[in-house]
This record gives structure tokens, C-alpha cells and sequence, in this order.
């Protein structure tokens, strides 16, 4: 399959208050065309400093971050990027608040707004377009954040911890929206989260960082050989647990020690 993105020998250092700090250190992994990927690790291992720097908000140390063969050295217009925060601007309706981007980036017009009406009809927003972010749930803003960010067309799509401010039965349902969405639309997804059972239902394969400096220990595969495949029904199917217990094991000690 066609490779979207891929990084290769990526390392991080910041400066600290008496020496360098080595937040992630060669980095080598790709993510193909339709996926979704997650990554998991420790905490302060360097995952959301990893989905910065492929966004081109930070500065790498030393390697390549390429998408659809083109090396990234910038922000990058083919990411789109959702954080745990929906973010959606209080004083604009939901209309207003999905063209958000594209007026930014002077692509308004009537086909782009058309095309942003058309998610809004197809995934069942559209009867709430005058209304605020205010007076929507926890789920329904999400999914407007999503469609805000596929409003431009990302060629990947990352969510750095996008559901973790969600209460767990809210957390449930949204991920079986968006995952959904993303496959409705062939969307091409990245996301880093601390939650063990949202990767395994959510992704096609699985990175899992070790701790700081961040480095790939593994790369783990999901399948359940499902049709119709969503997160609900992966999270019932009987070789979830085995999945879990494989990556609880491994992140639940780094030399001897819990994880943090």
C-alpha cells in the first residue's frame, strides 16, 4: 500500500536548565495510506512531542519526516491536528466554526463550503448549524472538531489524547463516531494516547515507546477479522483481552520499575 507518512532516524533534544534533554531519540516507522496507528508509552516518553514535530511545530533535532514522499521542514498543510480540547470558538455557531480553517487559509468559497456542508448533512450535524458550541455535548463538539479539521483535507490526521477529556461513557461513543468518519472518508490517522483499550479498538497497528528518551520497542498488529469493524465491537471480541495483557506487560515495567 501507498505510504503516507514516514519518519526516519528522528531524534529530539531540548535545552534544560543545566544540560540537553534527549526527548525522543531515532524514531523510524511509516503509516500507510487508509491506517490508523496509535502510540502508547509512559508518560513523558516523547508522543506528543513526536506528533509536533511531524506537524512541523517544533523544530527536529536530527532526521526526515516525509508525506507522500515530499520531506516536511515546515508547518505542513496536508496535517490536520486535534488535541484534547476541541477548541471550537464560543462566539461563532457550528457553521461558522467548521469554515473556521478554511477562511483562515483564504480557501472559502462555494465549492469548499459545499463540500463542508456535506459532512455536516451526511454525519447528522447539519440541524444544529446556527446553534453554538455551548448548548452541544462533550460528543457532538468533538465530532464538529472533526469535521473543522477535515474541512481542509488533511492527507494524515493526528489526535494527540483527543478523547481524554470526555467522560468514560461519552469516550465510548465518540471514538465509534469518529472512527466511523475516518473510514467513511479514507482518512489516514495518528494518535498518541495513554489509554490501552481506545489503541487496541481503534488501530491497525500499535508503536509502543519506551521511556524517556522515546524510542520504538515494538510494533504490535491489530486484528479481529471483523466486517463491519468499530471499536464497540472490537472491545467485546475475545482476542481483545490477549491483545491487552501483551501491551499492559510490556509498558507496566521499565527496568524493574512501574510505570510513572
Amino acid at each position: 500500500m501507498e505510504k503516507i507518512l514516514e519518519v526516519r532516524n528522528l531524534s529530539k533534544k531540548y535545552q534544560g536548565e543545566n544540560d540537553e534533554i534527549l526527548a525522543i531519540d531515532g524514531i523510524n516507522f511509516y503509516v500507510e495510506k487508509g491506517e490508523f496507528v496509535s502510540v502508547i508509552g509512559p508518560s513523558g516518553c516523547g508522543k506528543s512531542t513526536l506528533l509536533s514535530l511531524i506537524a512541523g511545530l517544533e523544530n527536529k533535532t536530527i532526521g526526515e519526516i516525509y508525506i507522500e514522499g515530499e520531506r516536511q521542514e515546515n508547518i505542513s498543510e496536508n496535517v490536520g491536528y486535534m488535541l484534547q480540547r476541541d477548541c471550537l470558538l464560543e462566539w461563532k455557531n457550528i457553521l461558522d466554526n467548521t469554515l473556521f480553517g478554511l477562511d483562515v487559509r483564504g480557501e472559502l468559497n462555494a465549492e469548499t463550503k459545499e463540500y463542508v456542508m456535506n459532512l455536516l448533512r451526511k454525519y447528522e450535524i447539519i440541524d444544529f448549524i446556527n446553534k453554538y458550541p455551548s448548548e452541544l455535548s462533550g460528543g457532538m463538539r468533538q465530532r464538529v472538531a472533526l469535521i473543522r479539521t477535515l474541512a481542509i483535507k488533511p492527507k494524515i490526521l493526528l489526535l494527540d489524547e483527543a478523547f481524554s477529556a470526555l467522560d468514560y461513557q461519552t469516550r465510548i461513543n465518540v471514538t465509534n463516531d469518529i472512527y466511523r468518519i475516518l473510514k467513511n472518508e479514507s482518512i489516514t490517522a495518528l494518535m498518541v494516547t495513554h489509554d490501552i483499550s481506545e489503541a487496541i479498538s481503534m488501530s491497525d497497528r500499535i508503536i509502543v515507546l519506551s521511556k524517556r528518551p522515546g524510542k520504538i520497542k515494538s510494533i504490535y498488529r491489530i486484528d479481529f477479522n471483523i466486517q463491519n469493524r468499530t471499536p464497540l465491537n472490537c472491545r467485546e471480541h475475545p482476542d481483545f483481552s490477549k491483545y491487552f495483557n501483551s501491551l499492559w506487560k510490556e509498558l507496566s515495567t521499565y527496568e524493574g520499575k512501574d510505570i510513572e
